[in-house]
């Protein structure tokens, strides 16, 4: 290709050198990430003033491990976000199956409405929900956060599954049935094991997703022990102590941990012979 820019314009655009190119982003993930660097920071702060800095310190981590309330709201979390796993990737991948075999008429109306949940704001999101539950009578608990989780996680599962099926081969499918396997058996035995990293990928993304989910957690949360983060927010509401940035230091990495093995998962190939369907 020619290029069409001429020699004064090749000059300037030479001048600032690769290194100029890349002021733009390393500001933008300095602005995005040092609000993290500083509760991480801090929280290895000996001192309990944010003023100064003393020496580097594990003392407040030692709190936070000792937090027993903490840990009541953290396993809240853990049952919430186990319980959106299971009711997210059942329904997200049972849609998303059904989306794939529909005509693109009805696909197309129907992925509006599953994408619609994703551009909708979470305030708005957790008011509805709140609205629901008390206007049918249900008692907010563990089951109407998880319920709220399940809801707007769905959106996800069937985002990953779909572009997983759109990848797949029908000729394994065909195969399958021409050798006598009935629709339930190809499911179970053909598409489901080509699907496995794929699910087991979203099933990561949505436990993060609950784990950290604030705002739906604020609005259908009930009596009792919160879950974690709405338990972090009343523990602000008193003050910001290091041991608050401890505990969002720990949950960071764990979120951030399984978020990561959930993309490397779900990007998990077939060279080794690992997700093949062998009938």
């Amino acid at each position: 290709m020619v290029s069409t820019l001429t020699p004064r314009q090749r000059r300037r655009l030479g001048a600032g050198g690769p290194g100029a190119l890349l002021v733009a982003p390393i500001l933008v993930l300095a602005f995005l990430y040092l609000p993290v660097a500083v509760v991480i920071v801090y929280s290895l702060n000996s001192k309990r003033s944010f003023a100064s800095f003393g020496e580097l310190s594990l003392r407040w981590y030692g709190d936070a491990l000792g937090n027993t309330a903490m840990w009541a709201s953290a396993l809240v979390s853990v049952r919430i976000a186990l319980i959106a796993v299971v009711g997210a990737v059942v329904l997200g991948t049972a849609l998303a199956f059904a989306l794939d075999r529909l005509g693109r008429r009805t696909q197309t109306p129907a992925m509006l409405l599953v994408t619609l949940v994703l551009v909708t704001p979470e305030v708005s999101f957790g008011f509805s929900l709140l609205l629901l539950f008390t206007s049918v009578a249900v008692p907010l608990s563990l089951w109407t956060v998880a319920l709220g989780h399940v809801t707007f996680a769905i959106s996800y599962v069937v985002l990953m599954v779909r572009a997983r099926l759109a990848r797949m081969e029908r000729d394994v499918e065909e195969a399958a049935r021409d050798l006598g396997a009935g629709p339930w058996t190809t499911l179970w035995l053909v598409v489901l094991p080509q699907l496995r990293p794929t699910l087991l990928g979203a099933a990561l993304l949505v436990f993060v997703l609950s784990f950290d989910d604030f705002v739906t957690s604020m609005f259908t949360t009930g009596t009792g022990t919160p879950p974690l983060p709405v338990y972090v927010y009343g523990m602000l509401k008193v003050g910001v102590t290091p041991e608050v940035n401890a505990i969002g230091t720990l949950f960071l990495l764990i979120s951030v941990g399984l978020g990561v093995l959930g993309v490397l998962v779900s990007r998990v190939r077939t060279a080794a012979g690992r997700d093949e369907v062998l009938i």
